[in-house]
């Protein structure tokens, strides 16, 4: 049974409070509201902590992707939601999405384009702007290094082919995956996503450097330049 919303947190029953209840039943027990409330701490003149959770919740549709897009800026535009509380959940958010990255195994194999979006989703899932990062095979598609290369913003990207060169050439790598997300949501690449890749595979010929693929992802899908058959030197398992 849900606790009386009309009734402060204190006077709930323990095991319906949030920290009292995680320290019962443990964490996986608590919803994702009940998770949000102990980082925010306390509520305001108008909502108990777990109504508000609820209702930051709400505005991103109950979706813990788009929820780690919010800036600090953001939260505070909820009534109760001060910098530090916001800073606190930032914060955690990061810390959630850094656990998934360091989850992938240290020596991940690209055969197909499925395993490099499995590769760079838990960095790039739910940046609010745009990061491009390659991936640097041997000739078996294991990899080697992983290599952040550019930052932008929402909807533009400037990428150095000097940079990634310079990566390949430095470890001997004999592929090379490119992998950027685009926060909108729409995977279909851009002139420039174009562009950047056909003058990448030109450079990496000189040095016998294969282009495996470009993948653009957003939170559930992605573009395959591979898959497309866009990329000559292109990986030869489709989507697994």
């Amino acid at each position: 049974m849900e606790p009386d919303a009309r009734l402060r947190i204190k006077e709930w029953a323990a095991e319906d409070r949030p920290r009292e209840k995680l320290l019962l039943k443990g964490a996986s027990a608590l919803s994702d509201a009940e998770l949000l409330a102990i980082l925010i701490n306390s509520g305001n003149t108008e909502e108990t902590v777990v109504q508000l959770a609820q209702r930051i919740l709400n505005s991103v549709s109950n979706n813990l992707n788009a929820l780690g897009k919010l800036s600090v800026k953001d939260l505070m535009s909820f009534r109760g939601i001060g910098e530090a509380r916001a800073v606190a959940i930032v914060a955690a958010l990061e810390l959630g999405r850094r656990k998934r990255a360091t989850s992938a195994p240290e020596r991940h194999v690209i055969r197909c384009s499925r395993d490099a979006f499995d590769l760079f989703y838990p960095q790039l899932c739910d940046l609010p702007y745009e990061e491009m990062w390659v991936a640097l095979t041997n000739r078996a598609g294991k990899v080697m290094n992983k290599v952040k290369i550019g930052q932008g913003g929402v909807g533009s990207l400037q990428v150095d082919i000097q940079l990634i060169m310079k990566a390949a050439i430095e470890t001997l790598s004999a592929g090379i995956v490119l992998c950027h997300n685009h926060p909108s949501g729409n995977t279909t690449p851009s002139a420039e996503d174009d562009r950047l890749t056909f003058k990448l595979i030109e450079a990496a010929r000189i040095f016998n450097i294969s282009i495996l693929d470009h993948i653009i992802l957003s939170d559930s899908t992605y573009y395959s330049y591979a898959d497309e058959g866009r990329i000559s030197d292109s990986l030869h398992n489709k989507k697994q």
